[in-house]
C-alpha cells in the first residue's frame, strides 16, 4: 500500500488521496466545536453548583492537563502523518494490538453513546421549549442525516459549516455568560470563599469532572492530510481551542453563578435552560435553543468528518477492512466510512430513549476509554522519543517528558475519581470492562488472524516524502502489503 504524502507547497494531496483545504480557522472551530457540547455546557454548569467559585481552581487545572495531550497529539500527528491519527502514531510506537484497542474504544465506542446522547439531548431540548410541535426523534434524525449528507459532499463544504456553526455557538456562550454577569439578577457582591470548601470538595477531585470539557480537541488530528501548513496549524489549533474553550466556560460558569443559586445548579438536570430562562425570561428559551442547536450540529458536524478519517487511515494500515478505504470520485470523501459512523451513530438513538438511566452508565464508561486513548498517546511519544531520537519532528513537545508524565498521572487521576457516586463505581467500571474486553478480543483476532501480524511489535518508522522541496524529511508508518 502507498503512503499518502502531502504537499504543503501546492495544498493537496498525493495521486488519488484526500485534499489539503483546510486552514487554520476550519481547524479552530473542529477543536471548539467537538470539545463544547451539550453534555458540556450541562456538566460544568453542574460542577459550578457544586464548588461555587472554587470550581474554577480546578477548570484551570483540567484545561492545563488538557494541553499536556495536545502537545503529545501535535508531535505525533506531524511525525506520523497520517489521517489514521491514533492508529498510526501507536502501531509504530507500541504496536498493532493497542492501536486498535485504543482507537475504537477511545473514539468509536465513545462516538456510538456519546453522538447519540448528544442528539437525544437536543431533542429533549427542543420538545420542552416547543412541546407538541414535532414528533419523537425528529430533531435528532433530522439533523444526523442532515450533517451526513452534507459531509459525503466533501471536507470544504464541511470546514464552511463548522466555522460558522463554531462561531455562532461561542457568541451565544459568551453573551450568555456576559449578559447574566451584567444583568440585574447578578449577585456582584458574591464572595470568594462562599463557593468551595477545599477539605470537602478537593481542588483535583473537581479537576477530574471539569476535565470533560477539554476532551476532543485532537480530533483536528486525523485531517492531517486535508490541512494546509499541517506543521503550524496542527498545534496551534488545539492550543489556542483549547484556551478558547477555557475563556468561554469560564464567563458562561460566573454568569451561571451570579444569577443562580448553586444547589439549582448542581441538582437540576437541564441547567443551561434555568440558566437562560432565568437571565432572559422568555427570549431565553429561543436563545437556549440557538445555543443548543449549534453545539450538537458542531459536535456532529465534526465527529463525522475525523472518525471516518480515523477509520479510512486505519484501513490504510491493514487494521480494519479495506471497504473504509474507498474515496468517493469527485469529493474524494471517504463515504463508506462516513456512512458507518453515521450508523452506529443512529441505530442506538431509539434504546437510549428507552433506558436513559443506563445510557448515562454507558456514557461514563465509554469516557473512562476516551481517557485510556489519553494515556496511550502520552505513552507513544515516549516510546518514539526513545526509538527514534534523531527522526526530524516539525513540531516537538516542549519541556518533555513533564507534559507526558503529568498527562498519564492525571488521566489516571481522572479515572480513579470518574463515578459521581460511590454506588455507581462498580456498575460503571464494570461496563468499561466489558466494552474493553470485546474490542480487546476483536483486536487479538484481528491482528493474529487477518493481518498475520504480532501484537505489540511496532511497525518500523521510515522516512516519507519532504512535504515541500525546501524542508527536511518527515518520518510516517512504513508501506505494508
Amino acid at each position: 500500500m502507498t503512503t499518502n504524502v502531502l504537499d504543503g507547497a501546492t495544498g493537496s494531496a498525493a495521486k488519488g488521496g484526500l485534499r489539503r483545504v483546510l486552514g487554520l480557522g476550519s481547524l479552530i472551530s473542529v477543536a471548539v466545536g467537538l470539545v463544547v457540547s451539550q453534555g458540556v455546557m450541562v456538566m460544568m454548569l453542574q460542577g459550578a453548583g457544586m464548588a461555587g467559585m472554587g470550581f474554577f481552581i480546578p477548570l484551570l487545572l483540567a484545561y492545563l492537563l488538557a494541553l499536556t495531550y495536545a502537545l503529545s497529539f501535535s508531535e505525533l500527528a506531524l511525525l506520523v502523518p497520517r489521517a489514521g491519527s491514533l492508529s498510526s502514531y501507536t502501531e509504530v510506537a507500541i504496536g498493532h494490538f493497542p492501536a486498535i484497542l485504543a482507537t475504537f474504544s477511545g473514539y468509536m465506542v465513545v462516538a456510538m453513546f456519546a453522538l447519540s446522547a448528544e442528539l437525544l439531548l437536543l431533542d429533549l431540548i427542543i420538545g420542552k421549549v416547543y412541546p407538541g410541535a414535532l414528533p419523537p426523534m425528529v430533531v435528532a434524525y433530522g439533523v444526523l442525516g442532515t450533517f451526513t449528507v452534507l459531509n459525503l459532499l466533501g471536507i470544504d463544504v464541511f470546514a464552511k459549516l463548522q466555522t460558522v456553526l463554531a462561531v455562532v455557538m461561542v457568541v451565544i456562550l459568551l453573551t450568555l455568560g456576559l449578559g447574566a454577569i451584567g444583568s440585574p439578577q447578578a449577585d456582584l457582591q458574591l464572595p470568594l470563599d462562599q463557593g468551595w470548601n477545599p477539605l470537602h470538595f478537593g481542588a483535583l477531585a473537581l479537576a477530574a469532572m471539569a476535565i470533560w470539557g477539554f476532551v476532543g480537541a485532537e480530533f483536528v488530528c486525523p485531517l492531517v492530510e486535508e490541512t494546509k501548513r499541517a506543521e503550524r496549524n496542527i498545534p496551534r489549533s488545539m492550543i489556542i481551542g483549547l484556551s478558547l474553550i477555557f475563556l468561554v466556560i469560564t464567563l458562561y460558569c460566573l454568569g451561571a453563578l451570579l444569577c443562580i443559586p448553586r444547589d439549582q445548579l448542581a441538582s437540576d438536570p437541564l441547567p443551561h435552560f434555568l440558566f437562560a430562562t432565568t437571565v432572559f425570561g422568555e427570549t431565553g428559551k429561543a436563545f437556549l435553543v440557538g445555543a443548543v442547536l449549534t453545539a450538537t450540529c458542531s459536535t456532529v458536524n465534526s465527529s463525522l468528518a475525523a472518525l471516518p478519517r480515523m477509520l479510512y487511515g486505519m484501513a490504510q494500515n491493514g487494521q480494519v477492512f479495506p471497504q473504509f478505504k474507498r474515496l468517493s470520485t469527485g469529493t474524494r470523501t471517504p463515504w463508506v466510512a462516513v456512512l458507518f459512523i453515521a450508523a452506529i451513530t443512529g441505530l442506538p438513538i431509539l434504546l437510549l430513549g428507552q433506558d436513559p438511566d443506563s445510557v448515562s452508565l454507558l456514557l461514563l464508561a465509554a469516557a473512562l476509554a476516551w481517557l485510556l486513548a489519553y494515556i496511550i498517546v502520552h505513552i507513544d511519544v515516549i516510546a518514539l522519543r526513545r526509538r527514534y531520537p534523531d527522526a526530524p519532528r516539525p513540531f516537538r513537545s516542549p519541556f518533555y517528558p513533564w507534559p507526558q508524565v503529568v498527562g498519564i498521572g492525571g488521566m489516571l487521576f481522572a479515572i480513579y475519581h470518574a463515578s459521581p457516586a460511590p454506588e455507581m463505581t462498580a456498575r460503571i467500571f464494570g461496563s468499561a470492562g466489558v466494552v474493553l474486553g470485546i474490542i480487546s478480543l476483536i483486536a487479538v483476532l484481528w491482528v493474529k488472524l487477518v493481518m498475520h501480524k504480532p501484537l505489540f511489535v511496532p511497525e518500523p518508522l521510515v522516512p516519507a516524502a519532504p512535504t515541500n522541496p525546501s524542508e527536511q524529511s518527515t518520518y510516517s508508518a512504513g508501506e505494508r502489503p
